[in-house]
């Protein structure tokens, strides 16, 4: 006879119900009732055992294995006295640093690979398995939370962010001086910016340079606490874009969970714009938040929003250009339900709607600028964008043609380079003013057409990085996209992720370039079928003894 308490720990059998053994009344209160806690215990309990907890483990792992060889093969300090302390130096030489790099390489796999096993759930793939929106949003806080502790990754950008924030400090203009002028005013951030932003002027709007002034006036020449810091301010850019891209699909036709798993649980999102400490994480946030406050007619709100992020990086402008369709699309359907007659000429409702947005938008830089003190250069940020033409990579369509008439033509790419760009910089200012104009017709219209500047800008520009793919992909997971749309996708941001090396450089090795191309294409098969390579060995139909096994589930 088992005892009481061996009794009931015994799970209840299915279909039956337990009487619990009469006890005196105990008074409850909802201070001390656990019947709530029990719920979300349970309710846990059994999302880890499922398949979508299964990927959302395998992602956390990843992203431990991502932070702990960070410490070696990321972007690490030059001088790190804290892995001296820590015993943990090694990690950065010999063998220590290819040990390190293959903990970051097998970690960006296993978040791939859990992404993508997600995904196949979020789509429907995988019969009997579903995964909520509020499930996803867990798994967002999930995965990033080891990315919070590590040093940057895959850009050493963080360093010049911290070193333009205490040039602001130190009352020198960062939008006149590069940071080589702090000397030894801050030498343990100034060590660590790349060499090739030393002497470059920051490009970065007023509100970011307001972030870094006063992160460097708490951290002081700390680089590790800036970096966290850093990070911590990055945070409400996810948390606006975990809002607003299911608010999006409202207005686009997409499905919220889609969305989501595609835009922010996207490993290129999460380890590049988290990992790597990038201001696009701010910058894609604000932009999108206002994008979804247009849309749902709070016009003045969304504008300021987005003023906002471009304080922070200029390209979320872009936007704003379209959204003045937006708002007079929701003028004409307002004077429409109100029954207040027709619409004045386009003409004058556009230069009304465009000068409020105009107002708006100078009201809050002119706020943002009095806050730097630099008035005498309010500007002077955008004249820095042109610093982007010192970075040459293969991944802008420029520097490829440049490569391709290298190859074919005596002439080397540093003669041929200024004209590609400069040809393929008019075509995108024609292609922005053509998508503007086109696509004017509707809400849906409009958010295409910010979409398609936004990819014209990446392809066009004269440098392309892994993480300016995040802008497009914030507006396109709003939209109802096939399944091979998104196995595209899936390739694409993986192949992003493979081809640039862990300290920042892009990937030059033919192997490691094929290895790239292969996982991508496999990523993109198994968004749709489970074992696209058929790699399973089938299990054998009888035992060792020959007898046939009996029948069940394979």
């Amino acid at each position: 006879m088992p005892t009481p308490s061996m009794d009931a720990a015994i799970p209840e059998a299915a279909g039956a119900t337990r009487l619990a053994p009469a006890e005196p009344a105990i008074p409850s209160s909802p201070a001390i009732d656990g019947t709530a806690t029990q719920r979300w215990l349970r309710h846990a309990s059994d999302f880890t055992r499922s398949p979508e907890g299964h990927a959302a483990t395998l992602g956390f792992f990843g992203a431990l294995l991502i932070t702990f060889g960070g410490f070696g093969a990321g972007s690490v300090r030059r001088s790190d006295p804290l892995l001296e302390v820590m015993h943990l130096s090694w990690l950065r030489f010999g063998h220590g640093l290819v040990l390190s790099s293959v903990f970051v390489w097998l970690g960006v796999i296993a978040m791939i690979t859990a992404w993508v096993r997600l995904g196949r759930i979020v789509i429907g793939k995988q019969p009997g398995a579903t995964v909520s929106l509020n499930e996803l949003r867990a798994i967002v806080g999930i995965w990033i939370f080891p990315l919070l502790f590590s040093v940057p990754l895959f850009s050493r950008d963080a360093y010049s962010y911290l070193a333009q924030g205490a040039m602001l400090r130190d009352h020198i203009n960062p939008y006149v001086f590069g940071p080589s002028e702090l000397k030894a005013n801050a030498a343990a951030v100034l060590d660590n910016v790349s060499p090739v932003w030393l002497n470059t002027t920051a490009p970065y709007g007023p509100v970011f340079l307001l972030i870094g002034r006063a992160i460097t006036t708490i951290t002081g020449d700390n680089v590790v606490a800036g970096t966290i810091a850093l990070r911590l301010v990055m945070l409400p850019g996810l948390v606006l874009m975990v809002w607003a891209i299911p608010h999006l699909t409202k207005h686009l036709g997409g499905k919220p969970t889609i969305a989501l798993w595609l835009a922010v649980l996207n490993p290129l999102v999460l380890i590049h714009l988290i990992g790597g400490v990038h201001n696009e994480m701010l910058m894609v946030g604000l932009m999108a938040a206002g994008i979804a406050l247009v849309l749902e007619h709070h016009h003045v709100a969304g504008i300021v929003v987005v003023a906002i992020g471009v304080a922070v990086k200029a390209t979320a402008g872009v936007a704003l250009p379209f959204l003045v369709w937006i708002w007079m699309i929701h003028e004409r359907e307002r004077r429409a339900a109100q029954d207040e007659g027709d619409l004045p000429h386009p003409i004058r409702t556009f230069a009304k709607i465009t000068a409020l947005g105009v107002a708006i938008f100078a009201a809050v830089f002119a706020l943002a600028t009095w806050a730097t003190g630099l008035r005498d250069h309010q500007i002077g940020w955008l004249t820095a964008l042109s610093g982007s033409k010192k970075i040459i990579n293969w991944l802008s369509l420029p520097t490829i043609m440049a490569h391709v008439v290298s190859w074919v033509t005596p002439l080397p790419l540093e003669s041929v380079l200024p004209w590609t760009r400069t040809l393929c910089a008019v075509v995108m200012v024609a292609g922005l003013v053509w998508a503007w104009w086109r696509f004017r017709n509707s809400e849906r219209e409009a958010v295409l057409g910010i979409l398609v500047a936004f990819v014209a800008i990446v392809i066009l520009s004269p440098a392309a990085l892994p993480w300016y793919y995040s802008w497009p992909l914030a507006l396109a997971a709003g939209f109802a996209l096939s399944t091979r749309t998104l196995q595209v996708l899936v390739g694409l941001c993986t192949w992003l992720m493979l081809v640039f090396q862990p300290d920042g450089s892009p990937v030059t090795n033919s192997v490691h370039g094929t290895l790239a191309i292969l996982a991508a294409v496999v990523a993109a098969l198994s968004l749709r079928t489970m074992d696209p390579l058929k790699l399973r060995a089938a299990r054998p139909q009888t035992d060792q003894l020959g007898v046939a096994p009996a029948p069940g589930p394979a």
